[in-house]
C-alpha cells in the first residue's frame, strides 16, 4: 500500500485506535505512542448508539461489534423504593435508526479494534512512551487521542481548558449473574445503574460524593430496592474501579491546530459519563477524521482537519454539555421535582 503519509496517534484508547484504522485504510503509515506497557482489559461495558455503530461500520468493525455485543432493551428510571418513573428511550432509538442500542465490554471492543490493525498491517503501537514533549512529534498528522489529561491538547492549544472534578466520586464493576432488571435508580444525591453487558454477568455503576470505601458505598444503597443490595454484595470490590468525575473545561474553540494537529475523544470532550456517549463520541470523532482525511489526501490536509472541525466540534460539544447537565439533575438534593417531572415522560 503507498503510503499517503505519515501519522502519529497518541493515545491508544478507543478513539485512538479507530483513528489508526481509519488512517491505515485510507493509505497512511500509522505509529501509535501508548504510554502504559499494555493496554487495560478491566471490564466495563460501552454503550454503542446507532450512529456510532453506523461509524464502525464504515471503518469496517460493525461486524466484530455485534459479534461480542448485546442489545440494550426494556430499561426504566426507578426511586430507590423501586417505584418505576419512566422508561429510558430506548425503543424510540431503535424504531427511528433501525437498530438498537448496543452494549459491549470494553475488552471485546479493543481486542477487535486491535485485530483490525493487525489484519490491516502497517501500524505500530509502541508501549511505553510516556511523551514529556509533544510539540516535538514530526509527522504529517498528529492526533492526540491521549485522553483528558492530554499532553498534546497542553502541547498545541495551550492550558485555557482542562480536566475540572464535578465534585462526584464514580464506581463500577460487573457482577457475575444476570440481575433481569435494568436502567437507572436515582435518589438523593447519588444513583445506581445496571444494565446487561454479555450472557451471566451486569455491569453496573454508582455515584456516591461522600463515600470513599467499597463499606460506604454498600452502606449507601443498603435500603434500595432489590437488586442493588446483591449487586454490590456479591461483587468483590477488588474488582471495582473507582475514579473521580471529571469533564474538560472550558470547551475548547477549536479541535484543529496548524494545519496538521488534530484532537479526539475525550482528549477533545471529555465528559461526564451521565448519557453513556463517551465511546460514541470517540468513535465518531474517529471515523469524520480519518474520512475527512481519506477524501482530500495529506496535500489536502489543513482542508480535511478544517472539515473534520466543522462536522465534530458543535456536535461533541452538546453532548458534553446535555450530559453535564444531566448529571446535575439526576444528583438533585431534593429529588421531589425531579421526579415528577421524570414522571411525565412518554412511556
Amino acid at each position: 500500500m503507498r503510503s499517503q503519509g505519515e501519522a502519529v496517534v497518541v493515545g491508544a484508547g478507543v478513539g485512538g485506535l479507530a483513528t489508526a484504522i481509519g488512517l491505515r485504510r485510507a493509505g497512511w503509515a500509522v505509529t501509535v505512542l501508548e504510554r502504559r506497557d499494555a493496554l487495560e482489559r478491566y471490564g466495563t461495558a460501552f454503550g454503542i448508539h446507532p450512529t456510532a455503530q453506523a461509524a464502525l461500520d464504515r471503518l469496517g468493525l460493525g461486524d466484530a461489534l455485534r459479534a461480542r455485543a448485546v442489545p440494550y432493551r426494556d430499561a426504566r428510571i426507578r426511586r430507590p423504593d423501586g417505584r418505576v418513573l419512566a422508561a429510558l428511550p430506548l425503543e424510540r432509538i431503535e424504531r427511528k435508526a433501525g437498530r438498537p442500542e448496543l452494549l459491549i465490554s470494553r475488552p471485546y471492543l479493543i481486542d477487535a479494534l486491535l485485530a483490525e490493525l493487525d489484519r490491516l498491517g502497517g501500524v505500530e503501537i509502541a508501549y511505553g512512551r510516556r511523551l514529556t514533549d509533544a510539540a516535538g512529534i514530526r509527522a504529517d498528522l498528529r492526533v492526540g487521542a491521549d485522553g483528558i489529561n492530554s499532553t498534546v491538547r497542553t502541547a498545541y492549544f495551550g492550558q485555557g481548558s482542562g480536566p475540572r472534578p464535578i465534585g462526584t466520586v464514580a464506581w463500577i464493576g460487573i457482577a457475575g449473574f444476570e440481575t433481569g432488571m435494568y436502567g437507572e435508580t436515582w435518589g438523593r444525591g447519588r444513583f445506581f445503574g445496571m444494565t446487561p453487558v454479555e450472557p451471566g454477568r451486569t455491569n453496573w455503576y454508582a455515584t456516591v460524593p461522600e463515600a470513599t470505601t467499597a463499606r460506604e458505598v454498600r452502606d449507601a444503597f443498603a435500603g434500595w430496592h432489590d437488586p442493588i443490595p446483591r449487586v454490590l454484595a456479591e461483587t468483590d470490590p477488588a474488582t471495582w474501579i473507582r475514579y473521580e468525575m471529571r469533564h474538560l473545561h472550558p470547551a475548547l474553540p477549536a479541535f484543529v491546530a496548524d494545519g496538521r494537529i488534530a484532537l479526539v475523544g475525550d482528549a477533545a470532550h471529555a465528559m461526564t459519563p451521565n448519557l453513556g456517549q463517551g465511546a460514541c463520541t470517540a468513535l465518531l470523532d474517529a471515523e469524520a477524521l480519518t474520512r475527512a482525511v481519506a477524501a482530500r489526501g495529506a496535500a489536502g490536509l489543513p482542508a480535511a482537519l478544517h472539515a473534520y472541525d466543522a462536522e465534530r466540534r458543535r456536535s461533541a460539544q452538546r453532548v458534553a454539555f446535555g450530559s453535564r447537565s444531566l448529571h446535575r439533575f439526576m444528583t438533585v438534593r431534593r429529588p421531589g421535582l425531579r421526579d415528577a417531572l421524570v414522571s411525565l415522560l412518554p412511556g
